[in-house]
């Protein structure tokens, strides 16, 4: 097990910076919790044993094992030593946190997203999910809109920045009406509490925003100019490095999305109804000319997993149709859509578990319409597929809360947590591989819009 580098500048004495010392400890308990992933800590007394993991405690149960014979009394010993450390250092710093991007403009109203006659600053939410519950463990105000899809999130795969997009904002001269805007917040997490480290300019409309895994690259699509910004990253510093024109501006670019090897990204045009396929070489990004065709609107897009495969949420015409997912399969050459299946309406999100086993599906099932239209039901759907191969089949499905948006998985692939805008709240359900179980919602200040967690 390699020891981190930064726990190396942990300084105690008087020149140390307490600060910095406090981010050591972080990494030192990060490796620690590596070092003892797959130690199994086992009691004599009940013959029971518990892995000792990062997975939320809110997702975990006891379950029955024999005692192990060939347990190494020096391997529990570092466990239980693990343990403790843990304890000792409280809530220092958290395992596990995914970022909520708040809209306190907007409201539903008869089916109608309408500017509030008092709009609500918009805020980021700081959520730990590795605790006995998740929570909201820090706040601050920054741009943000439901306006797109719910991925105007990205973190970075170490957890140590974030990225916001605002769609949207107030109009100045009609303060009735939302128009675009093109607003990048860059948000340092590992700062205490988090703050905003720089303000940045997208595009007109700046929707969906993500991350390449080697932290070198983001891209924003910025769905009313029809266009993808590109910024290069050097540790949490962003620089613009152009766009990428993709077609007109109602062409609605809405989400990008990189391939595991960073070689490639995809990116989602719910005005013209296709999927745009970029060449990536270093910091050289370019459009290929080559699209995809799912279905009607393709919206969200997301892989994870061995990154075999990517799914996309076809958000139709909003008629009371009902909608899709496609499956494009990325092992193809070239890469092409593979599936599509019908979903119901409105799949307004969608998030593959952390294995690459499932994906879990928003579907907004009327529930954003009118109470007189003839499409309108009271409650959403949160719904699970598996994933196998190419093809896509029902697990389970659970009722949810009224125009819902985003949904994060917990790294263990146990626990799927989904936004709703008029509950104010995000609700969380365990998953052990069959059913969805609904547990307390985490009440929110303000109408939850987007949400992302590390991709792993």
């Amino acid at each position: 097990m390699k020891w981190p580098t930064r726990c190396n500048s942990l300084k105690l004495g008087n020149n140390g910076d307490p600060l910095k010392a406090m981010a050591a400890v972080c990494y030192f308990i990060k490796w620690l919790r590596d070092v003892a992933a797959a130690v199994t800590v086992t009691y004599a007394l009940d013959n029971r044993a518990w892995p000792l993991n990062t997975a939320p405690a809110w997702t975990r149960e006891r379950s029955s094992h024999s005692g192990e014979d060939g347990m190494r009394s020096g391997k529990t010993a570092l466990a239980l030593i693990t343990a403790s450390f843990i304890a000792l250092t409280g809530s220092a710093c958290y395992a596990e946190i995914a970022v909520s991007a708040n809209d306190g403009k907007m409201i539903l109203e008869n089916g109608v997203a309408t500017v509030r006659k008092e709009p609500l600053p918009d805020t980021v939410s700081i959520i730990e999910l590795s605790g006995a519950s998740p929570r909201v463990i820090a706040e601050l105000p920054a741009p943000a809109s439901v306006v797109g899809p719910p991925s105007s999130v990205a973190i970075a795969p170490d957890e140590s920045f974030a990225l916001v997009t605002g769609a949207m904002k107030v109009d100045p001269a009609d303060p009735t009406k939302a128009i675009p805007d093109d607003k990048l917040t860059v948000i340092d997490l590992k700062s205490s509490p988090p703050k905003i480290l720089a303000t940045l300019q997208a595009g007109a409309g700046a929707a969906g925003v993500s991350i390449n895994r080697a932290a070198t690259l983001a891209l924003v699509a910025n769905r009313s100019e029809g266009t993808v910004s590109v910024f290069t990253i050097s540790g949490n510093a962003l620089t613009p490095a152009g766009k990428i024109a993709l077609g007109d501006a109602k062409s609605g670019p809405s989400h990008p999305m990189f391939s595991r090897d960073g070689a490639t990204a995809l990116v989602t045009r719910d005005g013209d109804s296709r999927i745009s396929i970029l060449s990536i070489d270093g910091t050289k990004v370019e459009y290929t000319k080559r699209d995809l065709f799912s279905a009607m609107r393709p919206y969200q897009i997301d892989s994870t997993g061995n990154g075999e495969v990517a799914l996309i949420g076809n958000v139709g015409m909003s008629g009371g149709d009902a909608d899709t997912i496609s499956l494009i399969d990325m092992r193809a050459k070239p890469i092409r859509v593979a599936t599509t299946i019908s979903v119901g309406q409105t799949p307004e999100a969608l998030k593959m578990s952390p294995d690459g086993v499932y994906v879990a599906v928003n579907v907004v099932n009327g529930s954003n319409k009118a109470k007189t239209s003839p499409f309108f039901n009271d409650y959403g759907l949160l719904k699970i597929y598996r994933i196998t191969g190419t093809d896509l089949t029902p697990v389970t499905e659970a009722k949810i809360g009224h125009w819902c948006q985003g949904i994060v998985w917990s790294k263990d692939s146990k626990a799927v947590l989904v936004q709703c805008m008029v509950e104010n709240e995000i609700t969380p359900f365990t998953f052990d591989g069959k059913t969805l179980t609904k547990t307390a919602p985490i009440a929110m200040k303000v109408s939850p819009a987007g949400i992302r967690t590390a991709e792993p």
